[in-house]
């Protein structure tokens, strides 16, 4: 038949519902990944506290140290930020579950395309997305995407990071060193506070595992 011949020469057409299997599966495994990447950042964030602490007789130090803080506060918000596009694609696919009963093929998704143009940008799973979109855009899941440069990673810190750093300086110290942020005395020593109680719930989550 000519369905036999096509399959012969171009191989069989994946079954929609069990590429929708194998692209959640994948998709959970990344954030699987990205889980315990934000858990080796808590666990270096807390050593560079203890030892700002430590070491609060040495401005300088402690300076440098909370600047590597702030850097990884931003790539926790960058992984977040990354979970929730890989969450969104699993969301959406849920919703292509169903129609797939019934049309068993795929509709075309706008969410899915904007979601997966943001991963592929993302270095640590640049690669799997980007295999994954070309499964995708064969299936008609999404359109072809356009190749864009990739931004690189933040630079140097720039004045608004520096006053970041004052801050953080100032709740990691309680208010020993660095600048209060600008809101009322009470209100930072309350930030100041707040971060120790976070320090040690995350201890225990961390001790926990």
């Amino acid at each position: 038949s000519t369905q036999s011949t096509m399959e012969f020469l171009f191989g069989k057409k994946p079954d929609p519902k069990e590429q929708m299997r194998e692209w959640k599966s994948k998709l959970n495994h990344e954030m699987r990944l990205l889980d315990r990447q934000i858990t080796a950042i808590e666990r270096e964030e807390l050593k560079i506290k203890n030892t700002i602490r430590q070491k609060k007789s040495q401005p300088d130090v402690c300076k440098i140290l909370c600047k590597s803080l702030v850097e990884s506060r931003r790539a926790k918000t960058r992984i977040h930020t990354t979970k929730a596009q890989i969450n969104s694609v699993i969301m959406s696919m849920q919703h292509q579950q169903s129609m797939l009963k019934v049309t068993n093929c795929f509709a075309h998704s706008a969410e899915v395309m904007k979601a997966m143009s943001s991963l592929v940008k993302v270095e640590q799973i640049s690669e799997t997305m980007a295999s994954m979109s070309r499964e995708m855009m064969k299936a008609g899941l999404i359109e072809e995407m356009l190749e864009e440069t990739i931004s690189p990673p933040d630079a140097d810190l720039d004045e608004a990071a520096d006053e970041e750093v004052e801050k953080v300086l100032f709740e990691v110290t309680k208010g020993e060193l660095g600048k209060a942020p600008a809101v009322g005395a009470g209100e930072a020593a309350a930030a100041a506070e707040e971060d120790t109680a976070e320090d040690l719930d995350l201890q225990a989550r961390l001790a926990a595992l």
